[in-house]
């Protein structure tokens, strides 16, 4: 009995063992059959006073990771976005990108939203020699001189600090008669200084003299006395440069102080925000002021409405900007272009995607022609060869015929960098020496935030 019980039972025991091998075997060769994501790494401001960009953003940026994914991703491998609070705070950006960098050994890199997001991340991407594609960041590579950066930004060229208030400068320049003097605001940050040198060598180049010329600090809760001081020097125009909180900050104080100008704004991020608009609504008026991107007919690049359907239709559930007209389009394409050098190079080699990135051509509408020679307007802009890279790179278009439902890098592009940024306001120009604008809701000739047209 006892022998015919081991056998029985030690049968079991046989048949067991033998299911578990076969279940260690096929786990093992599961695992050795699984595709690696191919993992991209960024921060992201989703709390801090440049989240309502950078939520947006990263919209735009999932929708992508999903139409990759849909369509077999990258190198047959499916795409993995690994993203981290960067809370608008410039100091965890350092952290963040040594912990995607050595810890979860990310395969490729992006910015965060903004020039004070980007500019921390550099000596760390430098440091790991990583290709990097940024978002929106001006001027940074100034200081860097480093041959892998490439940024996705509608400004730049020779002079990128320049180019983001030639528009205003130029319209400006258009009335009669002629301003003569300017007072310049920025805040104390790096994207605002820079934009605040482009605008100090755009009054030189324009004759203007300087009346004021002041830096605030980033956390700055009241800007009454800034206005007053602005007003106390009677400037013509009134160029500021400033992120989403200085800027609804400037906008209130010069409606209370019924700040009067014959132009006032510039360089004013955060009124484009469908929010802002909501919040502040006839304040707004009379303000001339940047945009990259609105629906008018001249901006309806193939694939711009396609993408835009899809983020509008998440947007609500996500509780973003329901428009996402200025900055998610510009999301998506730089996600694209990055997923096309890879593509183009099949690779994931470093060396490789910033060679192709930096190479000088240009696919526009399905056709290769020569670069650029101009400032211009455009998110798949690229420095051609005379262009020094360590004072402004760029980022490349998809090739002809990819993501063609979605094509947006090739196609937010040859847009001068001129009065088109601003054309909502050209009224302006026909005015005869009045003050164009008036703080206080006393007179306003305009009724729009310049937009591009």
């Amino acid at each position: 009995m006892v022998t015919n019980w081991t056998r029985r039972h030690g049968g079991l025991r046989l048949a067991a063992a033998s299911v578990l091998a076969l279940a260690i075997s096929l786990a093992m060769a599961g695992t050795a059959g699984a595709v690696e994501p191919i993992k991209i790494g960024f921060g992201m401001a989703e709390t801090g006073g440049l989240a309502a960009n950078g939520k947006a953003a990263l919209l735009a940026m999932q929708i992508w990771a999903k139409q990759t994914n849909a369509k077999g991703g990258l190198l047959g491998r499916p795409v993995e976005l690994i993203y981290y609070d960067d809370q608008s705070n410039p100091a965890t950006v350092p952290g963040i990108y040594s912990k995607l960098l050595d810890i979860d050994h990310v395969n490729l890199l992006v910015s965060g939203y903004g020039t004070t997001q980007i500019a921390p991340a550099m000596p760390i991407v430098i440091a790991h020699k990583m290709a990097f594609l940024s978002l929106f960041g001006l001027n940074v590579n100034k200081d860097f001189h480093y041959d892998r950066y490439f940024s996705m930004v509608p400004t730049g060229g020779p002079h990128p600090s320049q180019s983001f208030s030639v528009g205003f400068f130029d319209l400006a320049a258009q009335q009669t008669p002629k301003p003569k003097t300017v007072a310049l605001i920025a805040a104390n940050s790096d994207f605002a200084i820079h934009a605040a040198e482009g605008a100090r060598a755009e009054a030189k180049a324009k004759g203007l003299k300087i009346v004021y010329d002041n830096t605030y600090p980033p956390n700055t809760a009241d800007f009454t006395p800034i206005v007053q001081a602005i007003q106390a020097a009677h400037p013509d125009i009134v160029f500021v440069a400033s992120y989403p909180p200085g800027s609804a900050g400037m906008v209130r104080a010069a409606h209370e102080e019924e700040l009067e100008t014959k132009m006032f704004g510039g360089g004013m991020v955060g009124l484009q925000f469908t929010n802002f608009k909501t919040q502040l609504g006839s304040e707004l008026n009379g303000i001339v002021n940047y945009d990259f991107w609105e629906p008018a007919k001249t901006m309806q690049f193939p694939g711009v409405l396609n993408f835009l359907k899809v983020y509008q239709a998440a947007a609500a559930k996500a509780g973003v900007d329901p428009l996402g007209y200025y900055l998610p389009p510009f999301a998506y394409a730089y996600l694209q272009v990055l997923g096309d050098a890879v593509t183009a190079t099949k690779s994931l080699d470093q060396d490789k995607i910033a060679a192709y990135l930096r190479e000088p051509q240009l696919q526009d509408g399905g056709r290769r022609g020569p670069l650029w020679a101009e400032r211009r307007m455009g998110a798949a802009s690229r420095a051609r060869s005379t262009v020094s890279r360590d004072q402004g790179t760029w980022s490349r278009p998809v090739q002809d015929g990819r993501q063609a439902d979605h094509s947006l890098a090739p196609q937010i592009c040859n847009r001068r960098n001129d009065l088109s940024l601003y054309r909502s306001c050209q009224v302006a120009a026909q005015l005869k020496g009045e003050a164009l604008y008036r703080g206080g809701g006393r007179r306003h000739r305009q009724t729009r935030v310049g937009t591009v047209l």
